[in-house]
């Protein structure tokens, strides 16, 4: 679902966690005029991001590792940021041994803990009309957080893709600053 709105962007984009580079490439191949910056806390999941750009003649995309935007340069500005967070609600005894595998999914209790924390640094990194494009799960109200959160942070929240699964709603929540 994310890829099919990365496809559909224009401008300066920026995917956090980025994995293997799929949304990021999809936005780089639709529009070669985009400009397009994957980051991922996974080293492994950069270079496979590199390799798979390199083999989709994605030219207009570059991949580094960052934990959330800590490695992105201070002032630069994005028309879109894109997010498939680590959303799950997790309790202590679901956490796997390894921590790559447990980054990928592992939302902490809430579902918010890693959420909170992009939505915080987001808005410094969002060009002046920019928009956030987030995956969000109805498993523990994760989507219903996040527009509150969002919501006060000055933003609206609509849902533009959703699938239903026979135990949860996973959706792409956009996320455009209220105008004013």
């Amino acid at each position: 679902m994310l890829a099919k709105v990365a496809a559909s962007l224009r401008g300066r984009i920026l995917e956090i966690g980025c994995g293997s580079g799929i949304c990021s490439i999809a936005a780089g191949k639709a529009n070669a005029k985009n400009i397009v910056i994957g980051v991922d806390i996974n080293a492994a999941a950069i270079s496979c991001a590199k390799e798979n750009a390199m083999k989709n003649n994605a030219k207009n995309c570059a991949f580094f590792v960052s934990n959330l935007f800590s490695n992105v340069k201070k002032g630069e500005k994005f028309d879109a940021v894109l997010f498939n967070p680590p959303y799950l609600p997790t309790a202590a005894h679901e956490k796997l041994q390894n921590p790559q595998e447990n980054a990928a999914y592992d939302g902490g209790k809430s579902g918010m803990k890693i959420i909170a924390r992009f939505l915080r640094d987001a808005s410094v990194f969002l060009a002046e009309k920019g928009e956030i494009f987030i995956v969000a799960t109805s498993l523990g109200d994760v989507d219903a957080k996040i527009s509150k959160v969002a919501g006060k942070m000055g933003f609206s929240a609509k849902e533009i893709s959703c699938e239903k699964f026979f135990f949860e709603k996973i959706c792409v929540l956009k996320l455009s600053w209220n105008k004013k």
